[in-house]
């Protein structure tokens, strides 16, 4: 079960943010990088996918403390693609999109990279004469 933050409004209130809402922002932030095949975070996940459900949190893992996130996230990069490149992307879209929408400190965004996805080609199917 996940923890939430709460912040502070002053007398007016509070707001509290649950880690899988930190963990979907993180997550639609790396799917929009250029180099990233897919997120995954391994067998539970998988069994997942294969039953239907779809989870936009997938294969980014969120730590609060305080004000704090640390986010880890788990990605197969396309083929050709310059890891470190990807890497820093993802990090800097992260960070911009967590620390904009929630106001939380980006602590650290490690990034671990599961897989290389290869392109199949398609099979050639013989001309009949």
């Amino acid at each position: 079960m996940a923890i939430d933050k709460e912040m502070s409004n002053g007398d007016y209130g509070k707001t509290v943010i649950a880690n899988e809402v930190v963990a979907v922002i993180a997550g639609l932030a790396t799917a929009e990088i250029s180099g990233v095949a897919s997120m995954s975070s391994g067998f539970v996940d998988d069994i997942t996918s294969t039953l239907g459900m779809k989870s936009s949190k997938r294969g980014v893992k969120v730590e609060l403390i305080d004000d704090v996130a640390t986010i880890s996230i788990s990605i197969v990069v396309d083929y050709g693609v310059r890891i470190p490149d990807v890497a820093n992307s993802i990090r800097s879209s992260v960070i911009d999109a967590v620390q904009g929408m929630t106001g939380l400190t980006v602590d650290a965004v490690n990034i671990y990279v599961q897989g290389v996805h290869l392109e199949k080609a398609p099979k050639e199917v013989p001309a009949e004469a």
